[in-house]
């Protein structure tokens, strides 16, 4: 299973930016999807999950209300919309994938993922 981020860059504070993670090379065997960010110096933080098959997504407390995770299973794509970007933002996003069973509990874990993309950078300037 092969993960390939797209979409960061550089915005200013209250813009916004979508990243693209497309899933290749097994995808089908994959269940849960994820987005997940590392500041420097910071620990792997996570932002948003959703399975597949669907139903509601799950959020970091410091995203809610700003990020919107979304999905083209068709393509194997994930997407994070992110609105009201704040400095606080910056970091490298990875998007992760699972081929464990599902457990709600542990979407919000970076260990319950099996595969990682390269990462992709977002700089929000001030």
């Amino acid at each position: 299973v092969q993960l390939q981020a797209s979409g960061g860059g550089l915005v200013q504070a209250g813009g916004s930016l979508r990243l693209s993670c497309a899933v290749t090379g097994g995808a089908s065997s994959t269940n849960v999807m994820a987005w997940f960010r590392q500041a420097p110096g910071k620990e792997r933080e996570f932002v948003a999950a959703n399975r597949w098959s669907g139903g509601s997504a799950r959020y970091g407390d410091s995203v809610k209300g700003r990020f919107t995770f979304s999905k083209e299973n068709a393509k194997k794509t994930i997407f994070l919309q992110m609105d009201s970007l704040k400095p606080e933002d910056t970091a490298v996003y990875y998007c992760a994938a699972t081929t464990r069973g599902l457990i709600v509990s542990s979407m919000g874990v970076a260990d319950y993922y099996d595969y990682w993309g390269q990462g992709t950078q977002v700089t929000v300037s001030s």
